[in-house]
């Protein structure tokens, strides 16, 4: 069998989606495009006999931190080691970048292969669900707002404007000083997240401007379970948890600075894909 592992372009997409959907996750066209325009040299496949078999991408904000996500593999070339290889040639490509930390949210199927590449647990990051209610007040869309890039790089702990400019154009909504939110389509359902502010009754306010553009629909919430409010709010608008995974940490090269984050304000993240 001819193995190889190469970059992804956009001729992929197709490819990548059959493989994403045969695993039952989110992502749209639109996704996949997304994260090829913000990582061309980081997003690699296997190619086996020509045909993509798995997917690994690495989304870097700056120096500081690298995302791993889309860690696939085609049902019918699992256990031949190809996630291990694609893993590896994307630490081996982040390392030789001089990235200096390496996160990633695992599932529990893939959770012990990343602990055997030297990635630790950092915490837990949940899925909720919920058919979005009827009748729920939301008056905040409005532009990308002056001073929330500030403040979503303190609370995330790395700069990622690039993938918040990149996402905006579906959907953001923010409180002037307090914070913003973003929404999405997903293939399964639509996508609540990132949503960054300082209270729980600016991300209730948030939250209201979502759920009313989906009233009827099925949504998701990533979100931080150690947030308090978040689970809370989560609850009081019907949402169940679905799906757990283990957020993991690595350091990319030595003396790196260790990164810190504010989970009380994170009230949704921007994907298991993002972070």
């Amino acid at each position: 069998m001819t193995v190889r592992v190469r970059g992804l372009t956009a001729a992929d997409i197709p490819a990548a989606m059959r493989i994403k959907e045969a695993a039952g996750w989110n992502q749209t066209v639109d996704d996949w495009s997304v994260l090829l325009r913000l990582a061309p040299e980081t997003c690699f496949g296997v190619e086996c006999e020509g045909a993509l078999a798995a997917t690994t991408t690495a989304v870097c904000y700056e120096r500081r931190l690298a995302w791993i996500g889309m860690v696939l593999t085609d049902p019918a070339h699992r256990r031949r080691g190809l996630g291990r290889a694609l893993m590896e040639h994307a630490i081996e490509a982040l390392m030789a970048r001089q990235t200096e930390w390496i996160k990633l949210d695992a599932t529990e199927m893939g959770t012990p292969l990343y602990r055997q590449l030297g990635f630790e647990d950092e915490g837990l990051v949940e899925r909720w669900r919920a058919v979005a209610p009827g009748g729920v007040a939301g008056t905040y869309a409005g532009g990308w707002p002056a001073g929330c890039g500030d403040l979503d790089r303190t609370v995330f702990g790395a700069d990622r404007l690039r993938l918040l400019d990149a996402l905006a154009p579906w959907g953001v909504a923010a409180v002037a000083g307090e914070g913003y939110a973003m929404a999405r389509p997903g293939s399964e359902a639509a996508y609540f997240g990132p949503c960054v502010c300082g209270s729980a009754e600016t991300a209730r306010e948030l939250l209201g401007w979502f759920l009313s553009r989906h009233a009827g629909e099925p949504v998701y919430w990533d979100l931080l379970p150690e947030n308090g409010d978040a689970v809370r709010l989560a609850r009081e608008f019907g949402f169940e948890p679905v799906r757990r995974l283990v957020r993991m940490v690595r350091r990319g090269v030595g003396g790196a600075v260790p990164l810190t984050h504010d989970a009380l304000q994170a009230f949704a993240i921007a994907g298991f894909e993002y972070g």
